[in-house]
Protein backbone atom coordinates (compact mmCIF):
# COMPACT_ATOMS: atom_id res chain seq x y z
CA UNK A 1 0.00 0.00 0.00
CA UNK A 2 1.93 3.03 -1.29
CA UNK A 3 -1.03 5.32 -1.91
CA UNK A 4 -0.05 8.74 -0.60
CA UNK A 5 -2.30 11.04 -2.58
CA UNK A 6 -1.83 14.64 -1.52
CA UNK A 7 -0.92 17.12 1.17
CA UNK A 8 -3.23 19.60 2.84
CA UNK A 9 -1.44 22.83 3.70
CA UNK A 10 -3.10 24.89 6.42
CA UNK A 11 -2.59 28.57 5.69
CA UNK A 12 -3.57 31.90 7.21
CA UNK A 13 -4.12 33.65 3.85
CA UNK A 14 -5.97 31.43 1.37
CA UNK A 15 -5.86 33.97 -1.45
CA UNK A 16 -2.09 34.42 -1.35
CA UNK A 17 -1.48 30.69 -0.98
CA UNK A 18 -3.79 29.82 -3.86
CA UNK A 19 -1.99 32.32 -6.10
CA UNK A 20 1.41 30.90 -5.16
CA UNK A 21 0.66 27.19 -5.58
CA UNK A 22 -1.36 27.73 -8.76
CA UNK A 23 1.64 29.50 -10.29
CA UNK A 24 4.13 26.86 -9.15
CA UNK A 25 2.13 23.63 -9.50
CA UNK A 26 -0.73 24.66 -11.78
CA UNK A 27 -4.34 25.24 -10.75
CA UNK A 28 -5.24 21.62 -11.55
CA UNK A 29 -2.53 20.00 -9.40
CA UNK A 30 -3.87 16.90 -7.61
CA UNK A 31 -1.10 17.03 -5.02
CA UNK A 32 -1.88 20.09 -2.87
CA UNK A 33 -5.03 21.26 -1.12
CA UNK A 34 -5.31 24.38 1.01
CA UNK A 35 -7.24 24.91 4.22
CA UNK A 36 -7.62 28.05 6.31
CA UNK A 37 -6.23 28.02 9.84
CA UNK A 38 -5.10 30.41 12.53
CA UNK A 39 -3.31 27.73 14.58
CA UNK A 40 -0.10 29.23 15.96
CA UNK A 41 3.13 28.14 14.28
CA UNK A 42 6.59 29.67 14.29
CA UNK A 43 9.97 28.79 12.84
CA UNK A 44 10.69 25.52 11.03
CA UNK A 45 7.53 23.44 10.71
CA UNK A 46 9.40 20.17 10.21
CA UNK A 47 8.80 19.50 6.53
CA UNK A 48 9.54 20.63 3.00
CA UNK A 49 8.04 19.98 -0.41
CA UNK A 50 10.59 18.83 -2.98
CA UNK A 51 9.72 19.39 -6.64
CA UNK A 52 11.82 17.16 -8.88
CA UNK A 53 12.21 18.42 -12.46
CA UNK A 54 14.00 17.17 -15.54
CA UNK A 55 16.54 19.94 -16.19
CA UNK A 56 18.06 23.15 -14.74
CA UNK A 57 16.00 25.49 -16.93
CA UNK A 58 12.80 24.03 -15.54
CA UNK A 59 14.08 24.55 -12.00
CA UNK A 60 14.85 28.19 -12.78
CA UNK A 61 11.40 28.69 -14.33
CA UNK A 62 9.64 27.29 -11.25
CA UNK A 63 11.74 29.38 -8.88
CA UNK A 64 10.96 32.53 -10.89
CA UNK A 65 7.26 31.70 -10.73
CA UNK A 66 7.52 31.18 -6.97
CA UNK A 67 9.30 34.50 -6.39
CA UNK A 68 6.87 36.28 -8.69
CA UNK A 69 3.94 35.21 -6.49
CA UNK A 70 5.40 36.11 -3.11
CA UNK A 71 8.01 33.40 -2.54
CA UNK A 72 11.27 34.22 -0.75
CA UNK A 73 14.57 32.66 -1.82
CA UNK A 74 16.24 30.68 0.97
CA UNK A 75 18.94 29.18 -1.26
CA UNK A 76 19.71 30.55 -4.70
CA UNK A 77 19.69 27.99 -7.50
CA UNK A 78 23.14 26.58 -8.13
CA UNK A 79 25.06 23.53 -9.36
CA UNK A 80 26.25 20.86 -6.98
CA UNK A 81 27.71 17.37 -7.08
CA UNK A 82 24.21 15.86 -7.30
CA UNK A 83 22.78 18.25 -9.89
CA UNK A 84 21.11 21.66 -9.73
CA UNK A 85 18.51 23.34 -7.57
CA UNK A 86 17.39 25.99 -5.11
CA UNK A 87 15.00 26.56 -2.20
CA UNK A 88 12.18 29.08 -1.75
CA UNK A 89 9.67 29.75 1.02
CA UNK A 90 6.01 30.23 0.15
CA UNK A 91 3.97 33.12 1.61
CA UNK A 92 2.35 30.66 4.04
CA UNK A 93 5.78 29.57 5.31
CA UNK A 94 6.00 26.22 3.53
CA UNK A 95 9.51 25.49 2.28
CA UNK A 96 9.75 24.35 -1.36
CA UNK A 97 12.88 22.76 -2.76
CA UNK A 98 13.24 22.59 -6.56
CA UNK A 99 15.87 20.16 -7.84
CA UNK A 100 17.10 18.14 -10.78
CA UNK A 101 19.88 15.59 -11.18
CA UNK A 102 20.59 16.89 -14.70
CA UNK A 103 23.49 19.27 -15.22
CA UNK A 104 22.27 20.88 -18.44
CA UNK A 105 19.11 21.50 -20.47
CA UNK A 106 18.27 19.01 -23.20
CA UNK A 107 14.74 20.17 -24.13
CA UNK A 108 12.67 23.36 -24.29
CA UNK A 109 12.20 24.89 -20.85
CA UNK A 110 8.88 24.24 -19.12
CA UNK A 111 7.43 24.36 -15.59
CA UNK A 112 6.55 20.66 -15.58
CA UNK A 113 7.09 18.87 -12.27
CA UNK A 114 8.11 15.25 -12.67
CA UNK A 115 7.75 14.23 -9.06
CA UNK A 116 6.63 15.74 -5.76
CA UNK A 117 8.35 14.43 -2.65
CA UNK A 118 7.26 15.33 0.88
CA UNK A 119 10.34 15.52 3.10
CA UNK A 120 9.48 15.01 6.76
CA UNK A 121 11.98 16.06 9.42
CA UNK A 122 11.78 13.50 12.24
CA UNK A 123 13.61 12.95 15.49
CA UNK A 124 14.30 9.22 14.96
CA UNK A 125 14.49 8.10 11.32
CA UNK A 126 14.67 4.38 12.14
CA UNK A 127 11.65 4.52 14.46
CA UNK A 128 9.60 6.51 11.92
CA UNK A 129 10.63 4.10 9.17
CA UNK A 130 9.29 1.18 11.22
CA UNK A 131 6.14 3.12 12.04
CA UNK A 132 5.31 3.80 8.40
CA UNK A 133 6.34 0.34 7.21
CA UNK A 134 3.92 -1.03 9.78
CA UNK A 135 1.13 0.93 8.09
CA UNK A 136 1.72 -0.52 4.66
CA UNK A 137 4.30 1.79 3.06
CA UNK A 138 7.15 -0.03 1.29
CA UNK A 139 10.71 1.23 1.69
CA UNK A 140 12.29 2.22 -1.61
CA UNK A 141 15.65 3.55 -0.37
CA UNK A 142 17.19 3.49 3.08
CA UNK A 143 20.43 4.99 4.38
CA UNK A 144 20.38 3.92 8.00
CA UNK A 145 19.46 6.66 10.43
CA UNK A 146 20.02 9.47 7.90
CA UNK A 147 17.42 9.14 5.15
CA UNK A 148 14.56 6.87 4.12
CA UNK A 149 12.46 7.10 0.97
CA UNK A 150 9.27 5.10 0.52
CA UNK A 151 8.17 3.65 -2.79
CA UNK A 152 5.38 5.51 -4.57
CA UNK A 153 2.86 4.32 -7.10
CA UNK A 154 2.67 6.40 -10.32
CA UNK A 155 0.66 9.59 -9.86
CA UNK A 156 1.17 9.76 -6.11
CA UNK A 157 3.26 11.88 -3.76
CA UNK A 158 6.48 10.26 -2.52
CA UNK A 159 7.27 10.30 1.20
CA UNK A 160 10.82 10.63 2.55
CA UNK A 161 12.26 10.93 6.07
CA UNK A 162 15.22 13.07 7.20
CA UNK A 163 16.59 13.87 10.59
CA UNK A 164 14.88 17.15 11.50
CA UNK A 165 18.11 19.11 11.91
CA UNK A 166 19.58 17.66 8.72
CA UNK A 167 16.50 18.69 6.73
CA UNK A 168 16.56 22.20 8.18
CA UNK A 169 20.24 22.54 7.24
CA UNK A 170 19.55 21.24 3.73
CA UNK A 171 16.87 23.88 3.08
CA UNK A 172 18.77 26.72 4.75
CA UNK A 173 16.84 27.43 7.95
CA UNK A 174 17.21 26.98 11.70
CA UNK A 175 15.77 23.72 13.03
CA UNK A 176 13.97 25.57 15.83
CA UNK A 177 10.21 25.80 15.60
CA UNK A 178 7.07 25.50 17.70
CA UNK A 179 3.33 25.06 17.26
CA UNK A 180 1.35 23.39 14.51
CA UNK A 181 3.00 21.69 11.53
CA UNK A 182 0.14 23.19 9.47
CA UNK A 183 0.25 20.06 7.35
CA UNK A 184 -2.10 17.09 6.91
CA UNK A 185 -1.15 14.08 4.78
CA UNK A 186 -3.86 12.38 2.73
CA UNK A 187 -3.55 8.71 1.82
CA UNK A 188 -4.88 5.19 2.04
CA UNK A 189 -2.84 4.53 5.19
CA UNK A 190 -4.74 7.16 7.26
CA UNK A 191 -6.15 8.27 9.58
CA UNK A 192 -3.49 8.42 12.31
CA UNK A 193 -0.88 10.65 13.94
CA UNK A 194 2.80 9.69 13.60
CA UNK A 195 5.49 9.88 16.32
CA UNK A 196 6.43 13.45 15.34
CA UNK A 197 2.87 14.75 15.39
CA UNK A 198 2.21 14.69 11.63
CA UNK A 199 -1.46 13.93 10.99
CA UNK A 200 -2.80 11.66 8.25
CA UNK A 201 -6.38 11.61 6.99
CA UNK A 202 -8.17 9.18 4.68
CA UNK A 203 -7.61 9.82 0.98
CA UNK A 204 -9.33 12.90 -0.37
CA UNK A 205 -7.31 13.83 -3.43
CA UNK A 206 -8.50 16.28 -6.08
CA UNK A 207 -7.43 19.42 -7.96
CA UNK A 208 -5.78 22.28 -6.07
CA UNK A 209 -8.55 23.78 -3.97
CA UNK A 210 -9.04 26.01 -0.99
CA UNK A 211 -11.41 24.73 1.67
CA UNK A 212 -12.84 26.28 4.81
Amino acid sequence: MNAFDSVVLEVADLEAATCFYSAVLGSDSPYVCLRATQDPSSGFRGFALSLVVSQPGNADALIRAAVGTGGRVLKSASKSLWGYGGVVQAPDGTIVKVATSAKRDTAPVSRDVGELVLLLGVEDVKASKEFYAGRGLSVGKSYGSKYVEFAADPGHVKLALYKRRALAKDVGVSAEGTGSHRLVLSGAAGPFRDPDGFVWQASASGPLTATA
